[in-house]
């Protein structure tokens, strides 16, 4: 296997506190990662520095032939990084359909909006999408009228517009119902064909029906890493974790 993530030694420090510690991690591709810990074992700051949003004090993030800790954050999107935060950011007043096309790459810019017109590619790429996404039936809908879940999938739809290679989600099935939950699973084994998929999560069932591959944070390192019954049964996973 190839790995299309590398990080070596990554660090940061806020206030003098260390949310991020000399963390080694990788990732493969075509690999559905998961990464679990409590709160504040520095997950959402590993990202945050994948992504660009956050910089890093110390170490290195190679995105394929890329060092990416040094970019800002449009820059590492263009290169294929797709960020899905935890609470979701849609464009309430638009429709669904006008969320998934204005995701689309082409129409980035102002020169790309001035230019750029609704083609039969563009259209099947969004019913394409919207099926993945559980939204066939609501494109022209507006985004402020859906439910959280139905929200959770729209965004994650928005970052599908724009085919990355690595996904970067968080917390994606929070404040979901059982059946969304299943629904996302599936989604997410649909769309990891081809990419890679970091989703942080504190949902053990939901960990269960995804992960490849587990990654326990604690204390901004790597506690623990391997398949989900691996980590389950780590006496320290146990201990600093999943035993609360």
């Amino acid at each position: 296997m190839t790995a299309i993530l590398r990080i070596e030694s990554l660090a940061v420090s806020f206030d003098g506190l260390r949310a991020v510690d000399g963390l080694d991690f990788q990732v493969e591709d075509d690999e559905l990662r998961c990464v679990i810990g409590p709160n504040g074992a520095g997950k959402t700051t590993l990202l945050d520095m994948i992504c660009g949003k956050t910089k890093p004090t110390a170490g290195t993030i190679r995105f394929q032939d890329h060092e990416i800790a040094e970019m800002i954050e449009y820059e590492v999107t263009r290169l294929g990084v797709g960020r899905k935060f935890q609470n979701p950011s849609t464009y309430e007043d638009l429709t669904v359909l006008e969320n998934l096309e204005i995701s689309y790459p082409e129409k980035r810019g102002v020169i790309g909006s001035l230019f750029f017109k609704r083609d039969r590619a563009l259209m099947d790429k969004i019913d394409e999408v919207a099926g993945q996404i559980y939204l066939s039936e609501h494109l022209h809908a507006k985004a402020g009228l859906l439910s959280h879940g139905q929200k959770q999938w729209l965004e994650i739809g928005m970052l599908l517009m724009q085919a990355p290679k690595l996904l970067l989600l968080d917390e994606p099935v929070a404040g979901m119902s059982p059946r969304e939950r299943e629904l996302t699973a599936e989604l997410l084994h649909q769309v990891s064909g081809g990419r890679s998929t970091i989703v942080i999560e504190h949902d053990m069932a939901f960990v269960r029906m995804i992960a490849h591959r587990v990654t326990v944070m604690h204390q901004g390192k790597v506690l623990a890493e391997g398949s989900m019954e691996e980590v389950q049964n780590d006496d320290r996973v146990i201990e600093v974790y999943l035993g609360h």
